[in-house]
């Protein structure tokens, strides 16, 4: 970052470099002008002349407040460039000294249920007594059996083939028994996921830790023991599972062929039910969803519970929460399905709000150089309301104590999360400036401090930088009537 830094400053420095011929031929040109109005009013001249040295002090002084918010924003432009390309930098690098979130945006699937029967299915053929002659084969009639082909799929129990004699003719006979599944639905289903968000240090990806846990039941609506096949698809997006646990009836199994999911199999009694929990840990990010089914299904009973941390978002033409509950100042969400007896091709789709880390502190970078011209102001501003003394010198350490702050904030982001870092940063430099004017003008201090911060809040920035200027020029109206109230 101090190499990334120090090449901004000299790009800069250059920038200004190439602004010195400009500026010189403005001032060769303004010393011609006053030139020539020495020569024409040379009395009027020598009288400018006076005022200008007389006043040429205090302007010294206050061309030093101009110099330091030049050098502020200097300072604060430099690292809001450092800080980007340091972020763009990770996000491309192929190696990282942090790990990088384990899962991305993940979508669960609801179990299917299955009743396990077998068919038979035969066929016969009959073949020319001739066809044997013909292909004059020495290896038997089984030599014939691969041009037939062999049955596909997994499901095939069990396979009898042959031929036999019958007159003067060949018989082929192939007798096949194929294992076939017959939707159950199921009786009930109580899933939660709570999902907690992460804002990693130095400006990594937001992403959230999930513990995903539920409870199925089904029913063997048969007069006698059927086999049963539960079948829990893996969620997608979801990187590593840990934690990972499928209990049927209080019994536990680990999971094995995990090509469909993780698959239990079981012969059920007569109108026995079947309980299965399930319960696994993982991080994503950016949205969460509980796929029902790929095709219009009936629901008996679904209640599933989403809690997280962050405001949610729901994708188009998705299922709509039956209920939302917020815990105070917006802290926790509990979202809430509760459905029983339908039929639906919904599913539930989940998004949260988040930026972009690097958006956000690009703004942020953004709204410090013009927040420090308006540290100026304001206090000039409040030094007149208050018939406050404002030297020029103090307030140029004010605006540039103000910049190391936002500079330190930027150079901490490498360190600590942004929501740490920058209120950090914020809180030194306000330190500093008061620390230069006093604690009088801690109010237009303390606005202008705020101001950056308020991007932090994604999503409310707006909102949060129109209660600060309703607040300031309510605080200015006040501040200006005591005064003639007293007067």
């Amino acid at each position: 970052m101090v190499q990334t830094a120090l090449h901004t400053l000299l790009g800069a420095l250059s920038w200004l470099a190439g602004l010195v011929v400009p500026l010189a031929m403005m001032l060769a040109a303004l010393l011609v002008a006053l030139l020539l109005i020495g020569l024409l009013d040379r009395e009027r001249f020598r009288v400018g002349l006076s005022w200008a040295g007389s006043q040429l002090p205090g302007l010294g002084r206050w061309l030093l407040v101009a110099l330091a918010v030049g050098a502020g924003i200097l300072a604060t432009e430099v690292t809001r460039r450092a800080v980007d390309a340091r972020l763009g930098a990770q996000l491309n690098a192929r190696y990282a000294n942090a790990a990088d979130p384990a899962g991305g945006q993940t979508v669960q699937s609801a179990p299917r249920v299955s009743l396990l029967t077998t068919r038979t299915y035969s066929r016969r053929l009959v073949l020319p007594a001739d066809v044997y002659a013909r292909l004059n084969l020495g290896g038997g009639w089984e030599t014939l059996l691969p041009y037939f082909g062999n049955p596909p799929g997994l499901t095939v129990q069990d396979l009898r083939e042959g031929f036999t004699r019958q007159g003067e003719n060949l018989i082929y006979a192939r007798d096949v028994t194929l294992q076939t599944e017959e939707p159950l639905g199921l009786d009930t289903t109580r899933a939660r996921a709570d999902l907690r968000f992460v804002d990693p240090a130095g400006g990594r990806g937001t992403y959230y830790n999930a513990t995903f846990s539920a409870d199925y039941t089904f029913t063997n609506p048969r007069q006698e023991a059927a086999p049963v096949r539960f079948v829990f698809p893996l969620p997608s997006g979801s990187g590593t599972l840990s934690s990972f646990r499928l209990t049927v009836n209080g019994q536990s199994y680990r999971a094995s062929d995990l090509r469909e999911g993780s698959v239990w199999e079981g012969v059920v009694p007569a109108g026995q039910t079947v309980r299965v929990s399930v319960t696994y840990r993982h991080q994503g990010s950016r949205g969460w969803s509980y796929r029902l089914a790929d095709r219009r299904e009936p629901l008996r009973n679904l209640d599933l519970t989403v809690t997280a941390d962050r405001p949610a978002k729901f994708e188009r033409y998705s299922l709509y929460p039956t209920s939302v509950t917020r815990s105070a100042f917006g802290g926790l969400q509990t979202l809430r399905w509760r459905l029983q007896d339908v039929i639906t091709a919904q599913n539930v789709a989940v998004v949260f709000a988040q930026g972009s880390v690097r958006e956000m502190l690009a703004k942020i970078g953004l709204m410090e150089p013009p927040t420090l011209l308006l540290a100026a102001l304001l206090a000039l501003a409040w030094a007149g309301l208050r018939r406050l003394p404002l030297p020029p010198l103090r307030l140029a350490g004010a605006v540039l104590g103000l910049a190391l702050g936002f500079v330190w904030g930027g150079v901490l982001t490498a360190y600590l999360p942004p929501a740490l870092a920058l209120p950090l940063g914020a809180l030194a430099g306000l330190f500093f400036s008061v620390l230069a004017l006093g604690r009088a003008f801690l109010p237009p201090l303390l606005v202008t401090a705020l101001i950056p911060l308020a991007f932090l809040v994604v999503g409310h920035s707006g909102l949060l930088l129109t209660l600060l200027a309703a607040g300031t020029l309510l605080v200015g109206l006040m501040t200006w009537r005591l005064p003639r109230q007293a007067g």
